[in-house]
């Protein structure tokens, strides 16, 4: 789409920042009104705008379309997607343990422990391990405690939680990285053990590592969000 307008603006009223493009205000795919709870989180969205040229690149604005996300398909499943969350209690990547070998059996419990049981004292939400590919099935008592957790968080923090729940494979990870029990590329570091394990015995993939370089950026648009919506 060739670029349509001269003038990128933000505007502030009782419902939130926006973002005009000659005045006009900016709306999401299906016509939302794209409100945003803080001027810096408009901002940014605003400077992806006035960065494009000659033509409209969606893909080079990756933080509009996180709001469009949030507004489009997260606010209107909200308790859905809540629950799709806690869910990765039962398969959350720090549950499930190698038997073997020693050397990473030893590593991971050195490097994830320590969340589970952060979890633990912080939230009060104890987590079963396993070992093998056998499915867990977490209590109900702490698949509900996650939730209550969830629920504190608004739709674009949501939004962004989401992003680093599915990245990581972990809502432990993802609870450390918010709550700073442990800094994000601690959080992407722990994500990656058992991968980084591997190419270390039997070398490195280039496709494996540029696809995963490209899922950490994409996280970062993520820990963007959460950090400018709440500025």
């Amino acid at each position: 789409m060739r670029k349509f307008y001269t003038e990128v603006g933000v505007t502030a009223d009782a419902e939130g920042y926006s973002v005009t493009l000659d005045g006009k205000p900016i709306k999401t795919p299906i016509k939302n009104s794209l409100f945003m709870p803080t001027e810096a989180l408009a901002e940014a969205v605003a400077d992806e705008w006035r960065a494009q040229e000659d033509s409209i690149v969606p893909a080079s604005m990756p933080m509009t379309r996180l709001v469009n996300s949030v507004l489009d398909r997260v606010a209107p499943r909200r308790a859905e997607i809540i629950m799709e969350l806690v869910a990765y209690g039962h398969t959350d990547l720090v549950c499930y343990r190698a038997d073997e070998p020693g050397e990473l059996v030893a590593l991971q419990g050195q490097t994830w422990d320590p969340y589970l049981e952060w979890l633990k004292t912080e939230l009060g939400v104890e987590l079963a391990i396993t070992t093998g590919v056998l499915p867990l099935t977490q209590s109900d008592a702490a698949i509900a405690l996650l939730a209550a957790e969830l629920q504190h968080l608004d739709d674009f923090a949501l939004t962004a939680f989401h992003a680093f729940v599915a990245g990581f494979g972990s809502i432990v990870l993802a609870l450390a990285a918010v709550r700073e029990f442990s800094s994000f590329d601690q959080c992407w570091q722990a994500s990656v053990l058992d991968q980084t394990f591997q190419e270390n015995k039997w070398g490195t993939d280039p496709e494996v590592l540029e696809n995963r370089e490209r899922l950490k950026q994409d996280l970062m648009t993520s820990v963007d969000l959460w950090h400018f919506a709440k500025a």
